[in-house]
């Protein structure tokens, strides 16, 4: 330990901890026998910080996003710090709202000079740091708030006082890295935690280097040991098992990672190389539909999001086609947005280090997308325009990580309106506190009461009313991009076991930007069986038997059943909430019908939906014959 700390020229302070039990030849131990590099060390080095001003003459948009940060930073200077104040079991709030006004702060001090930021952000820093802790019982809490001190305390330490630096840095250590090393499931988990919690105590080990520099050493090697377990979830081709609104979350951690060791120390250790992760750009790129709203698949909403991650693969794989739709929705966000104290676009500066110059978008390349995986989706559009046609399903299983009762559902656009929707999650909170136990992922659990992560609230099958199979997945079995008839093929045999035998379903957008729904189901041999087939819309609906029009600002979709013969329209009702528990989902309503199947039959459910100038026509063909 003493040759270490000698190499570094300095003396670990504050209490012993314990040994890293580090390999010898570990690469993150090389990495750090060099000095460190001198603060700000963490992404905003003063080699960016002059890159940056230069970047911002030449982009105008960035410019004002520059400005909306320090008018934020303004607002802040007669706003009260943060106090620990818990919601159920999280202080998760509390978090992220520090590490946004931290961020905002910093930055405006470091292109403005201004004491006043500096003199603002030290306080809401001390303020954070006399918490008695930072919740390590919910880790990501810990993350968060170690991630917001390691920032703010990085990017303005040599203007900070020395007692505000020392009293930051022993609460980064005191209560963000040591209670790490008691551990828990966060550290060997593959989801968003992962990335959170190893990405955030990363920051704060850089952080604090030269101080703490066996532990630092401890804390980036189980790091670097841990993050491939999240980073395998992206392969193979970039798609995220909990869906996009969890990719925001996740991959910010991960990127904020990696960029944190190339500045500091001069590597990411080849860890933004993972074949899978490199692709998940183009993931949300055409995971988000022309109304720049996402499929909203899992755990989440499906408002787009000004995304800096996205910033980063667009210019490390200098691919401005990524930015195809979060360009226009970052000039509509400069011209909206106001300043606030709470914890919205808390990682926004991160945008501005991570962009490119040129604010010019090429248009992408392609119209169809598919990802296999844990969670297999497919996306396929009639263009690129705002107009298009927007066809997305999925496969996977309810028992993955944030996941619903989903299995072969799908949203639907055209004409700039998103006719089928998932409502997204509710409220953790709002389950928690009346006692649902949200996060048992068994078949019997009360997590698939909650209307909207059930089969009931989503546009796929209903089979005798029950509920789909939480060990089942749904594979997708045929995808087929270039063609008159674009479409994908999933089989859900395995999320309705022992309710249906071999459910197939297609889904395919046509030359006339029409899109087709097709089952293909055989029901099993002991008794008759009754499928709802569903979509859910905030549409307005008008019925006519077998065919529906829906009419939403200003357009209209036709929508017919093709086969069984029969078969008529119904609305079900979904705006009120069918338990204590649950939310309302106001201004829904969901388009069904239902067909009665003797045992042991097949059949075949087939929906056209149409947007105007479109065909409703079909001529009659079984999947197997799509190809």
């Amino acid at each position: 330990m003493r040759t270490l700390l000698l190499a570094l020229g300095l003396l670990a302070t504050g209490p012993a901890v314990a040994l890293c039990a580090c390999p010898q030849n570990d690469p993150v131990a090389a990495a750090i026998k060099t000095k460190p590099k001198p603060h700000p060390r963490l992404f905003f080095t003063e080699t960016r910080s002059e890159e940056l001003r230069e970047r911002i003459k030449n982009a105008p948009t960035l410019a004002k996003v520059s400005a909306f940060i320090v008018k934020t930073a303004d607002a802040l200077e007669s706003v009260p710090p943060m106090t620990r104040k818990q919601v159920g079991r999280r202080l998760l709030g509390v978090s992220r709202t520090v590490l946004k006004r931290v961020n905002f702060l910093a930055y405006a001090h470091r292109m403005t000079g201004e004491q006043r930021y500096l003199q603002r952000a030290e306080k809401e820093m001390l303020a954070a740091a006399a918490f008695a802790d930072w919740n390590p019982s919910h880790f990501l809490d810990v993350a968060e708030m170690t991630t917001a001190l390691a920032i703010g305390y990085d990017w303005l330490h040599q203007d900070l006082t020395d007692t505000a630096r020392k009293t930051i840095r022993t609460a980064i250590i005191d209560k963000g890295l040591k209670p790490s090393l008691k551990g828990g499931w966060w550290v060997t988990t593959s989801n968003n935690w992962n990335q959170v919690c190893h990405g955030g105590l990363t920051l704060g080990a850089l952080a604090v280097l030269e101080h703490e520099p066996e532990l630092a050493q401890q804390i980036i090697t189980r790091a670097r040991k841990n993050l491939p377990r999240a980073t395998h979830e992206y392969e193979p081709d970039g798609a995220y098992p909990e869906g996009p609104g969890y990719w925001v979350y996740g991959t910010s951690y991960h990127v904020l990672m990696m960029d944190a060791l190339q500045t500091a120390l001069g590597t990411d250790f080849g860890l933004a190389n993972a074949n899978g992760f490199a692709k998940s750009g183009d993931y949300m790129l055409h995971v988000t539909a022309p109304s720049n709203l996402f499929f909203n698949y899992s755990d989440g909403g499906a408002k787009h999001q000004v995304m800096p991650a996205l910033r980063w693969f667009a210019t490390r794989h200098e691919n401005s086609a990524l930015l195809w739709h979060d360009a226009p929705a970052l000039e509509s966000f400069v011209a909206a947005a106001k300043p606030s104290s709470s914890s919205s676009h808390r990682l926004l500066p991160f945008l501005l280090l991570w962009s490119q110059t040129n604010e010019q978008r090429m248009q992408p390349k392609h119209r169809s997308f598919y990802a296999g995986g844990r969670t297999p989706i497919a996306m396929h559009r009639s263009g690129w325009d705002t107009s298009a046609t927007f066809l997305a399903i999925k496969g996977g299983s309810p028992g993955a990580n944030h996941a619903h009762m989903d299995i072969g559902s799908f949203v639907l656009e055209s004409d700039g309106v998103r006719w089928a929707h998932d409502l997204g999650s509710q409220s953790y909170h709002s389950l928690e506190s009346k006692g649902i136990r949200l996060w048992d992922r068994s078949q019997k659990s009360q997590r698939w009461s909650v209307f909207r992560l059930n089969n009931h609230s989503h546009n796929t099958l209903v089979v005798d009313g029950k509920l789909q199979r939480v060990k089942g997945s749904g594979a997708i079995d045929a995808f087929v991009a270039e063609s008159d008839m674009p479409h994908t093929i999933v089989d859900m045999s395995a999320a309705y076991a022992g309710q249906l035998r071999n459910p197939r379903r297609g889904a395919a957008l046509r030359r006339d930007r029409s899109v087709v729904i097709q089952d293909e189901l055989e029901t099993l041999a002991n008794e008759a069986t009754t499928v709802r087939w569903g979509m859910l819309t905030k549409a307005k609906i008008e019925l006519q038997g077998a065919t529906a029009t829906l009419t939403q600002k200003g357009q209209k979709l036709t929508v017919r059943i093709a086969s069984p013969e029969g078969a008529r329209f119904a609305i079900v009702e979904t705006a009120k909430p069918r338990a204590a528990h649950d939310t309302p989902n106001r201004g829904t309503r969901m388009l069904a019908f239902e067909v009665e199947m003797p045992a042991q039959t097949k059949h075949r459910l087939t929906v056209v939906l149409a947007p105007e100038g479109a065909s409703t026509e079909l001529q009659a063909a079984a999947l197997a014959d799509w190809r």
